[in-house]
């Protein structure tokens, strides 16, 4: 009885009458079998034709895009104008400066330290001299600081440590040209306005720069936030700049574009520009100040009531709150018994804030939370 094919396999009783090489090759005897090499290098040639026209088409598609590409960079380079020319020499300005302190200091080497030969063999990328290039290349690059110093999944811990001096200790604006901007935008003398402005800073952050002060006539105590100069412009050229790299970085490798490195950088730009408008922050600051109220969160939390009658598109008046930030534990436990509770308290006002507000507080850091001296959540910098 005949046995039958199973699984594939070939039988004994298959190759009855019939020889292996016909069977197993599928040539009869005397004929030459198939040549493998042959057939692997058909598809070698084939798999290489097909590479080459793919390749091809991606250089006809970028072809394509060119002239899109020329159009972008053109037209944001006029928007940007003469202030992308300062912005080039200022980068160079700075680079010089903090290069010859760099240089300055590896002379000195000889007789350093051990972490201090560490600290300088990187030269300007180090953490020391990337942090004060960027504080003297301004408000895109402190920004971009603050991002790091937010970020320790991202970056490594000297630099995560080195960048917090990026929050609220950059480089102070002179009290002269401060007194500058308010009298040309509040359009009066400031004695009828404010009875003492305090020339030392409360703090110099990226953007804007703060005093203590004293209304007239109420004896109000107030901080004043005033737009650093030229900021606006300087953000308007950092960030075309940034908008031609993620644009020339999108043309030449399209694996970026579906990171959409274009659409964040045009967020960014658009978050940064709504931070210059102090009028924009006004309007935040008194959603949120209605979500407490109708919400019966006041006793628990607090945000700065705003005088309108002395703020404008650059500079803000508001009520001063008195507190410490919520990581200085030991000023936090002389204030309150149960520092955590703080926390939870902060936490459970702000993810409120998210349901019940049109815009909610979006950098919320140490710096803009603070445990008043009433024991309440003191919700500071509406900015973002």
């Amino acid at each position: 009885m005949a046995m039958i094919r199973r699984g594939g396999w070939l039988l004994p009783s298959q190759l009855h009458g019939t020889s292996l090489q016909t069977k197993l090759f599928g040539v009869k005897n005397g004929a030459r079998p198939l040549k493998w090499g042959s057939h692997s290098k058909r598809l070698a040639i084939s798999a290489t034709y097909s590479r080459t026209r793919d390749i091809s088409d991606e250089i006809q598609d970028r072809i394509n895009k060119l002239p899109k590409l020329v159009e972008d960079v053109v037209q944001t380079s006029v928007n940007t104008g003469p202030r992308g020319v300062i912005r080039l020499a200022q980068g160079i300005q700075a680079t010089v400066v903090v290069g010859s302190e760099w240089l300055s200091e590896i002379s000195k080497s000889a007789n350093a330290s051990g972490d201090s030969l560490a600290r300088l063999q990187f030269g300007l990328l180090s953490p020391t001299y990337l942090r004060r290039l960027f504080e003297r290349m301004g408000a895109t690059y402190i920004k971009l600081g603050q991002f790091i110093a937010s970020t320790p999944t991202l970056f490594p811990a000297e630099y995560v440590e080195e960048f917090q001096n990026c929050f609220d200790k950059t480089p102070a604006v002179p009290f002269h040209e401060i007194e500058a901007i308010l009298r040309q935008e509040l359009k009066q003398p400031l004695e009828n306005i404010y009875e003492y402005i305090d020339p030392v800073p409360i703090a110099s952050a990226s953007i804007a720069q703060v005093h203590g002060a004293r209304l007239r006539g109420s004896q109000e105590e107030v901080v004043i936030k005033v737009l650093k100069p030229g900021i606006e412009d300087f953000l308007i050229a950092d960030l075309n700049f940034l908008y031609i790299v993620a644009r020339t970085l999108e043309f030449l490798s399209p694996q970026v574009s579906r990171a959409s490195l274009v659409g964040i950088v045009g967020d960014i730009r658009e978050s940064m520009l709504e931070e210059v408008d102090f009028q924009k922050e006004a309007a935040n600051i008194e959603s949120f100040r209605d979500y407490l109220e109708a919400t019966g969160l006041t006793k628990q939390a607090a945000a700065p009531k705003v005088h309108y009658h002395c703020s404008t598109k650059q500079v803000l008046t508001m009520e001063r709150l008195y507190g410490v930030p919520l990581t200085d534990l030991d000023s936090i436990r002389s204030l309150v018994s149960i520092p955590e509770a703080s926390l939870i308290t902060a936490l459970n006002v702000w993810f409120g804030s998210l349901l019940a507000c049109e815009t909610f507080h979006a950098d919320v850091h140490a710096g803009n939370l603070w445990l008043l001296r009433d024991g309440r959540i003191g919700f500071l910098d509406f900015g973002l």
